[in-house]
C-alpha cells in the first residue's frame, strides 16, 4: 500500500466513530474524526465527551456462551478500545459488564486525543463528500441536515424509532430501610439495590403510571420505539401484569423485611463506582419531568428521591440498510462512504462499537486494495452484518446481537450450547487468519 496522506474522514465520536478512528489509526492511517459537541449538543447528551453514553450504563453479560459474551470475545479479538476501557471503569452489576459512565467516557476521550494518528475536529458536518474516504457514525442523533443528506443520497427517506431513557436518583435521597441489596440470584451481592412492592401498592403505582402525563411527539411522527428499551408506561399500557414479567420481575428475590418474594420489585444498579448514584433499570420513560417525580415519590422508599437526570425520549435515527450497503459497509451507490453504529440498523452499545471496528477494517482493506469479507453467519459479528446487508421480508428493524440472526450446527437440543459455541469459536479464528 502506498502511503496515505489524505486523512480519513470519521464523522461521528460516539462508540462506533471511536472504535472506527482507533483501528485505523493502529495501522498508521491519518484519520479526522468529526464531533460537533459541545458546539452543537444533541437531545440526549449532556457533555463534549466521547461516546458518551446517554441510556444505560450497562453493556449487558459478558458469559462466552451467550450471544452478547461471543460478541464482546470476538470484538477483544480485534482489540476493541470500548472493551479494554469498559473493564478499566467497569461498576458492580453482577454477570453484566456495567462502567462508570463519566469515567468511561473521559478515558475514550484522553485516549483517542493522544493518537498521533487522529485530530479531532469539532464540528458538525452537513454534507457528505462521495469522493473522499469517510465513515458516517453519526449514530441514531444524526442531525436532521445530515440525515437529509444521507436520504438524498441513498434515495430515500432516513427511518426512525423512538427511544427511552431510564432516570438516576440520588442515592442519599433513598430510604434505605425500605430497600435492600442482592442480585437475581445471589442475595450476598451489594450490586444492585431492591424496592419491594407488594400487591396494593403495585397496583397503585400501574394506576400512576397510566394516567400520568407524558411528552408527545409531533402529530408528523409515527411513534415507534425498540422493544428493547419500551418505556414502562408503554409496557404497563400493554397488560397490568406486564411490568412484572418484565423490568420489575420478582423471581429470584425475598424481602428481607417479610422472608417472602414481592409481589413485584423495582431495581435500581450502580451509576459509578463510588455508588452516589443509581440508575432505575428497566425504567425508560417519557413521562414529564414533574410526573416522574410525582409517580416515583408514591414509592415509600423513594417519597423523597431526587433526580440527578430524568428519563427523557429521543428519535433514533437508522437507514434501510439491506438496500443500500454492501456488505463490505460501504453504500452501493458511493463506495468511498462507508456505514457504522446504531445508523446502519444495528442496535445496543457493543453491537454499534463492533460495527466500528469492521467498517474501519473494511475500509483500511479498500486502502490495500483488498476485498472485505465478513465472517461467517455463526459469529456474532457476521451475524451482525449479514442481518444488516441482506434483503428481509417486510420493514427493516433494528436489531441487536441474539441467537436468532446467528445461524447453528444442526445438532439435538441437548448439544446445541456447545456446538454453537464451538461453532463460533472456530469460524472466528478462521476468520482472523486471513486478515
Amino acid at each position: 500500500m502506498r502511503k496515505h496522506s489524505e486523512p480519513v474522514r470519521v464523522i461521528g465520536a460516539g462508540l462506533a466513530g471511536v472504535e472506527a478512528a482507533h483501528f485505523l489509526a493502529g495501522k498508521g492511517i491519518p484519520v479526522s474524526l468529526y464531533e460537533m459537541r459541545p458546539e452543537r449538543m444533541t437531545p440526549a447528551h449532556q457533555t463534549g465527551l466521547l461516546a458518551e453514553l446517554v441510556c444505560s450504563n450497562s453493556f449487558k453479560g459478558t458469559d462466552p456462551i451467550t450471544a452478547h459474551g461471543m460478541l464482546k470475545q470476538e470484538m477483544t479479538g480485534l482489540g476493541s478500545l470500548v472493551i479494554q476501557v469498559a473493564f478499566q471503569t467497569q461498576v458492580p452489576a453482577g454477570k453484566a459488564l456495567a462502567v462508570d459512565r463519566n469515567a468511561f467516557a473521559t478515558s475514550l476521550t484522553q485516549r483517542i486525543s493522544s493518537l498521533d494518528h487522529i485530530t479531532l475536529v469539532r464540528q458538525e458536518v452537513q454534507q457528505i463528500d462521495p469522493e473522499q474516504y469517510t465513515i458516517v457514525a453519526t449514530g441514531p442523533l444524526t442531525s436532521d441536515v445530515l440525515a437529509r443528506d444521507l436520504a438524498e443520497k441513498t434515495g430515500s427517506e432516513s427511518l426512525f424509532f423512538y427511544d427511552a431513557i431510564s432516570p438516576i436518583v440520588d442515592a442519599t435521597s433513598v430510604d434505605m430501610t425500605k430497600a435492600f441489596f442482592g442480585s437475581r440470584w445471589d442475595p450476598q451481592s451489594t450490586d444492585y439495590l431492591n424496592i419491594p412492592l407488594d400487591e396494593e401498592l403495585y397496583k397503585r403505582f400501574i394506576d400512576a403510571l397510566l394516567h400520568a402525563e407524558t411528552v408527545q411527539p409531533h402529530s408528523f411522527e409515527n411513534t415507534r420505539y425498540f422493544d428493547a428499551c419500551l418505556p414502562i408506561e408503554v409496557i404497563a399500557a400493554r397488560g397490568r401484569d406486564a411490568p412484572r414479567y418484565g423490568p420489575m420481575r420478582p423471581v429470584g428475590f425475598h424481602d428481607p423485611a417479610t422472608g417472602k418474594r414481592p409481589h413485584a420489585l423495582i431495581q435500581l444498579r450502580r451509576e459509578n463506582l463510588t455508588g452516589q448514584a443509581y440508575n432505575l433499570v428497566g425504567f425508560q420513560t417519557r413521562l414529564t419531568y414533574p410526573e416522574q417525580e410525582r409517580v416515583l415519590r408514591m414509592i415509600p422508599a423513594l417519597s423523597r428521591v431526587v433526580l440527578l437526570r430524568h428519563g427523557s425520549i429521543h428519535r433514533n435515527t437508522f437507514l434501510d440498510s439491506p438496500r443500500v450497503l454492501s456488505e463490505d459497509l460501504s453504500l452501493r451507490a458511493f463506495p468511498k462512504t462507508f456505514l457504522a453504529g446504531q445508523l446502519t440498523g444495528v442496535e445496543g452499545y457493543m453491537e454499534s462499537a463492533a460495527t466500528g471496528i469492521l467498517a474501519g477494517l473494511s475500509l483500511f482493506k479498500r486502502l490495500l486494495g483488498q476485498h472485505f469479507t465478513p465472517p461467517e453467519k455463526g459469529t456474532a459479528l457476521g451475524a451482525l452484518v449479514s442481518y444488516i446487508t441482506r434483503a428481509t421480508r417486510g420493514t427493516f428493524q433494528p436489531m441487536n446481537i441474539n441467537f436468532g440472526i446467528m445461524s447453528c450446527p444442526e445438532v439435538s437440543r441437548r448439544d446445541r450450547d456447545k456446538a454453537r459455541f464451538d461453532h463460533e469459536r472456530r469460524e472466528f479464528a478462521r476468520w482472523l487468519k486471513t486478515l
